[in-house]
């Protein structure tokens, strides 16, 4: 088998929680490849989570908030040190601010400061010592729908973004807005990648259910028995993954869903975005 590097081992082992041995045999038998590596895991029932995300860099998040507008930018570095020191969160949160006032289109050539958001950026480079980059971005425009946005902070910087919009509703809706926000809390919290089942694409059904497919086969269940066995799994999978399917964090019993649903006739979640340091 393929030699692997003691880093590439421990970084699997970081985002599954499984055992070092363990790690490096599934990166051996997947020839170095991390995602791989993590599927391979799964199938042999060794504790990777389901939830972890790639392996991404050190950074900060900040999320901006008007009636009709939500933005959210990443920047990213390479420790938590300067993540959490005062001029890179300075510098993030201008950058929000600028994509809440200016758009996200363009963004390292917008003007920041008597210079370009790029210029700027390069400098922080220079001063700090670091490699620095802009990392995501995101904004929501409504007329019609309700608008939140949280960030959770941790360690002196903010460390998960989230933007959510709900439609079908009246935006001057105290409990709109309530919910709106609650959902906010919820997807920085549960890590949704999905609004609805549909959304699902036929390539990521067919890739859990290859992976439960072995999973349940390694598990010596009858062969008769795995395609039902699966099945019921994948519903589990839409649990975890699927924004509506989710049991509501602060009540697991009731169902993002129902939640929506209870607001008013045709209320919809529109859409959201979640960004989380450290997670592509």
């Amino acid at each position: 088998m393929a030699e692997v590097a003691a880093k590439d081992v421990a970084a699997l082992r970081k985002v599954t929680g499984a055992g070092m041995m363990d790690c490096k045999k599934a990166l051996q038998e997947t020839g170095g490849d991390q995602e791989a590596a993590v599927d391979w895991l799964r199938k042999q029932g060794l504790g990777a989570s389901k939830r972890a995300g790639r392996s991404a860099e050190q950074g900060t998040v900040d999320v901006v908030l008007t009636d009709d507008v939500a933005a959210l930018v990443e920047l990213t570095c390479e420790t938590d040190f300067v993540a959490k020191g005062a001029d890179f969160v300075a510098t993030v949160a201008a950058l929000a601010r600028i994509v809440a006032e200016n758009g996200a289109e363009n963004l390292e050539a917008q003007p920041f400061e008597g210079q370009t958001v790029g210029e700027a950026v390069t400098l922080l480079v220079a001063k700090l010592g670091e490699k620095i980059e802009l990392g995501r971005v995101a904004r929501y425009e409504t007329a019609d729908g309700v608008l939140d946005g949280y960030k959770h902070i941790q360690n002196e910087r903010g460390t998960i973004g989230v933007l959510v919009e709900l439609g079908g509703v009246d935006r001057n809706d105290p409990k709109a807005k309530e919910l709106a926000h609650d959902l906010a809390l919820h997807i920085a919290s549960a890590a949704p990648r999905f609004i609805r089942r549909e959304d699902v694409s036929e390539e990521a059904i067919e890739k859990e259910r290859e992976v439960l497919t072995e999973l349940t086969r390694n598990e010596g269940k009858p062969e008769a028995a795995i395609a039902k066995i699966v099945e019921g799994r994948l519903n589990g999978f839409y649990k975890d993954y699927v924004l509506l399917e989710q049991g509501f964090v602060r009540d697991p019993k009731v169902s993002v869903g129902a939640l929506v649903e209870s607001l008013a006739p045709k209320a919809s979640v529109r859409r959201f975005t979640r960004v989380k340091v450290g997670e592509e």
